[in-house]
């Protein structure tokens, strides 16, 4: 039998089976659309993560207090001069963070707010539009000033930042003249929003808004990316000096250590998302096997006239196999395809989504080894079948 006359066979049988084949590329639809959907989610969770820490120096060491030590001690301006005083440190700045409430002409909003010295700039790469930055003499001079965020800048001022320079805005119900605008990012840095951020001279805002007690760090930046364990030894040894009774209250740790972290993090998600998606596959394989058996039953005697008439063993199993190859691909495609209005569902849910051709083909590629590996036990059984038997079968 010609391989066009075994096509003819199978696309006859599936015309007259319409209903039964979509119930059965059903589960390969919904398998082979959500492993689309994994991959577009996966790469998009790795590309916030890039995108977060970006802006955030390879030789960056965030050094953190942690309340919930067993033993707990605060960072203090004797660590930030000793650490800053590292051989293999080039720059280091303390920074508060906690929440707060922002008011200009009425209108108000609530955003990130930063307590900072003026290394800060340096070590995140932030650029201004309009104004100047934090330094260390507003500190010392105890002024209230502060340095706002692309977004507030929108939101207060008509996205106009010269606008912006010299206004007084309250936070937390006190008076700051804002002195510079950040040029836009677009993405969080090192785990902070700074398009919706307001920054403040140490001090000022450690009193007056961030606390004593919000989120205290030290973040310094290695001299070369090639001495970011030598600058955390030094400031291991700093930690150890300065608090030799609480030294286990601080967390010391590298941006390419936290950005390996969490890309770690990022893959095992897709990785668990994956093997979802592969389980619903293996379903709708079980459920093509049984669609074959099932006609296998139906066809019995069917495949017994073909035997008669000299039909090959191979011929029966190719016949059965190309059906089932036929239905898995039907939907892998049709999954594949459907994975195209995907970032469009996916926004809905403020979830990144990165369409990915990788993915596609995956996903198609899983289809076809799920149709061929499912539908071969069936298609050899029908293939093994006596003549007579099959045309004696009731």
């Amino acid at each position: 039998m010609s391989l066009i006359e075994i096509f003819r066979m199978v696309f006859i049988n599936v015309k007259e089976n319409k209903f039964r084949v979509f119930l059965t590329a059903l589960g390969i639809i919904v398998g082979s659309f959500t492993i689309v959907m994994v991959f577009g989610i996966g790469m998009g969770s790795m590309e916030n993560v890039n995108k977060q820490y970006a802006r955030l120096n390879a030789g960056t060491i965030v050094i953190m207090s942690d309340p919930r030590a067993r033993s707990y001690e605060d960072l203090s301006d004797k660590d930030l001069s000793d650490i800053k005083d590292c051989s293999s440190v080039k720059s280091a700045c303390m920074v508060n963070r906690s929440n707060a409430t922002l008011v200009y002409n009425n209108n108000s909003s609530n955003a990130s707010a930063l307590s900072v010295t003026e290394d800060f700039q340096q070590i995140y790469s932030l650029s201004l539009d309009e104004g100047r930055f934090i330094t260390d003499e507003d500190d010392k001079q105890y002024s209230k000033v502060a340095v706002v965020g692309s977004s507030i800048v929108e939101q207060f001022f008509d996205n106009d930042p010269s606008e912006a320079i010299d206004k007084e805005i309250l936070i937390q119900g006190r008076r700051y003249k804002i002195i510079g605008v950040l040029s836009r990012i677009g993405s969080s840095s090192g785990g902070m929003n700074i398009d919706e951020s307001v920054f403040l001279p140490f001090e000022v805002g450690r009193k007056n808004v961030t606390g004593r007690r919000a989120m205290l760090s030290i973040i310094a930046l290695a001299d070369d990316v090639k001495n970011v364990q030598g600058a955390i030894d030094e400031i291991s040894s700093v930690i150890e000096s300065n608090h030799s009774k609480y030294a286990d209250a601080f967390q010391i740790r590298d941006a390419g250590s936290t950005l390996l972290a969490a890309q770690d993090a990022a893959k095992t998600m897709t990785i668990l998302l994956t093997s979802i998606a592969a389980i619903v596959l293996f379903v709708g394989g079980i459920g093509i096997m049984n669609v074959l058996f099932v006609s296998v039953q139906e066809r019995t005697k069917e495949i017994g006239i073909l035997k008669a008439i000299g039909t090959r063993k191979k011929d029966i199993l190719k016949m059965f196999l190309f059906e089932s190859i036929i239905i898995s691909t039907s939907g892998g495609i049709i999954g594949t395809l459907l994975g195209i209005f995907a970032p469009a569902l996916i926004k809905q849910f403020n979830i990144n989504f990165v369409p990915t051709l990788y993915g596609n083909i995956i996903a198609l590629g899983f289809s076809i080894v799920t149709g061929t590996f499912f539908g071969y036990y069936p298609a050899k059984k029908a293939a093994s079948l006596k003549p007579i038997d099959a045309l004696n079968y009731e």
